[in-house]
């Protein structure tokens, strides 16, 4: 078995750097694969970095071209998902399956923009997963993916172009802050909002209440 898995690995690697020749077509081809059922070693980000950092003046093609990429592989993996119903959520445990699905049903896309921003090991396919299975709107799900891995991806190829191989270093140091600090001040945005709205509706219930 594990000789399977080592042969398996090895292949999707390979697989990988045949992509990467190929440039922006390449990296469309592995953020689509990735996000979908295909994961492939060291993820898009690590495409990403190498492609910007190795031609910086081609860096916006390249995010664009990985976003747009893992944006159509999670929405492949939204519909699998949402077709095949809750078996494919077996694969992990309950108590995440019960964690990921009551986020999703209290902040909706939120949840989905915040997990898209995480690092690693954050669950982000269980939410995509998740989504499919609850029939979230496609349209939310999908605004939701795209702004997060727009800047995640932007991110990565600005260090690149600008740090060349020192930028893997800088994110592997720092993402892990930007990534959660960026996640609790949408958080936090959306809470405040929330307490906005329910003021104006408390009082206009209070004078209501007073006219009776």
């Amino acid at each position: 078995m594990n000789h399977l898995l080592h042969k398996l690995a090895t292949t999707l690697a390979g697989l990988k750097a045949y992509l990467i020749a190929f440039g922006a077509f390449g990296l469309f081809a592995i953020a689509l694969l990735d996000s979908s059922f295909v994961p492939l070693p060291s993820s898009i980000d690590a495409a990403v970095l190498l492609l910007s950092a190795a031609t910086p003046a081609m860096m916006p093609v390249y995010v664009l071209t990985a976003t747009v990429g893992s944006v159509i592989g999670t929405l492949i993996l939204y519909f699998i998902a949402r077709r095949a119903g809750r078996r494919v959520l077996n694969r992990f445990s309950p108590q995440k399956q019960a964690r990921v699905q009551d986020l999703i049903n209290r902040y909706d896309m939120l949840s989905i923009l915040v997990a898209s921003l995480l690092p690693p090991p954050a669950p982000f396919k269980l939410f995509v997963i998740t989504s499919g299975v609850l029939r979230m709107s496609v349209l939310r799900f999908t605004i939701a993916i795209t702004i997060g891995r727009l800047f995640r991806f932007l991110l990565e190829g600005y260090l690149a172009a600008r740090y060349g191989e020192n930028a893997k270093e800088l994110l592997t140091r720092y993402y892990p802050a930007v990534g959660i600090s960026l996640a609790v001040l949408i958080i936090a945005a959306f809470v405040v909002r929330s307490l906005m709205r329910k003021k104006p509706e408390e009082q206009a219930q209070e004078v209501e209440v007073g006219g009776e």
